[in-house]
This record gives C-alpha cells, structure tokens and sequence, in this order.
C-alpha cells in the first residue's frame, strides 16, 4: 500500500525505487546542497540509502502508525510530487534530530529550483504537520534552517512554529523553532 497525503496542488507519498535518478538529481542542485550539505553523495550511495534504509524504514514508520505503536526514533521520508505532472519535486522528511534539545523530532524539506515561490514546500510542511499530529504520537516538532536561508525560515513560519533562538551545528547559525500539537490543534 502507498501511502499519499493530500496537500492541494501538491502530494506526499513514499519513496519508490523509480525515484532514485529524480531524487539524486535534485539533491545535485547547487540550491539544495548549499543548504543541505551531505545530501549530494554519489547515485550508488543514493540507491544504497534509498533501498536499504529509506524505503524499508518508511514501512517500518507506517506500519506503527496502524497498529498504534510508538514510533520512537522511526524517521518518515516522503518524496513532494507535483500533482500536475507527477513529477518528484522535492522531499518532506521527519526524524529525531539528536544535536537538538528535546523534544527533538524535526521536519525538514527541499524543493526543487524550478518549484520554488510557488507555496508548495509550505503545503508540504503542512501536510507532514498534520499527518504526524493526527495520526502518530508525536507533541512537538522541531525544525531549523541556516539564518541565512530566509525562504526556509518563512515556511517554518507559516506552519506555525515558534522561534526559540539561535544555535549553531557544525559552526553554522541556524533558526531554530517548535511547533506544539496543543498550539497547532487551535489552528484547525
């Protein structure tokens, strides 16, 4: 069973292995491996993690969502597809982020050059937002993006995270916010 979440013009569903050359040329962009370093690895490291890692543990997530388990330190990764064309944009992930303080599972996001300002990422976000509120037992959710990257920051902001500071990871500044189901219950 493929897993979808509706997010108006756009979807998040599972990885399939048919994605590995969309993915790994998204994650070559100079626009997301300038944020995202370590992301641009070789095709035969992508399909490794895609294969091995990423496919079986987004089953591994999904099946303890159905059966109510705890999901613990499970991390969700979901390829953004343009409803439109079909095509993979970009990823919406979700996983423990250990450098952070808890309640430390994050949400991040990339988004392809040619889909940028157009609102998809933040209905992404949203959507993984949502998924996790309502159907994983998860009570906040971290995210951060580098100072600099005021695109990212303002998705962050939109989805209704609330800026906490500034902390640096691998001497790099970055926005760091929480997003509290209670807070984010209220805006349904």
């Amino acid at each position: 069973m493929d897993i979808k979440i509706d997010c108006k013009d756009v979807l998040l569903r599972e990885f399939r292995a048919a994605d590995l050359e969309p993915f790994h040329s998204l994650t070559w962009q100079p626009e997301i491996y300038e944020y995202l370093p370590g992301w641009n690895v070789s095709k035969e490291q992508r399909e490794d993690w895609l294969l091995n890692y990423e496919i079986p543990e987004n089953k591994q997530f999904f099946k303890a969502v159905a059966q109510g388990e705890d999901i613990g330190d499970l991390r969700l990764r979901l390829g953004i597809i343009l409803k439109e064309t079909g095509e993979l944009i970009g990823w919406c992930c979700s996983g423990i982020k250990d450098e952070l303080p808890p309640p430390n599972r994050e949400i991040m996001y990339a988004i392809s050059k040619d889909h940028r300002g157009k609102g998809y990422t933040t209905q992404a976000a949203q959507g993984m937002i949502h998924y996790l509120f309502t159907n994983a037992n998860v009570e906040a959710l971290s995210a951060i993006a580098l100072v600099m990257n005021v695109p990212s920051n303002k998705v962050i902001q939109k989805c209704g995270f609330h800026f906490k500071g500034t902390i640096e990871l691998d001497d790099e500044k970055y926005s760091y916010y929480q997003l509290e189901r209670k807070d984010w219950a209220g805006k349904l």
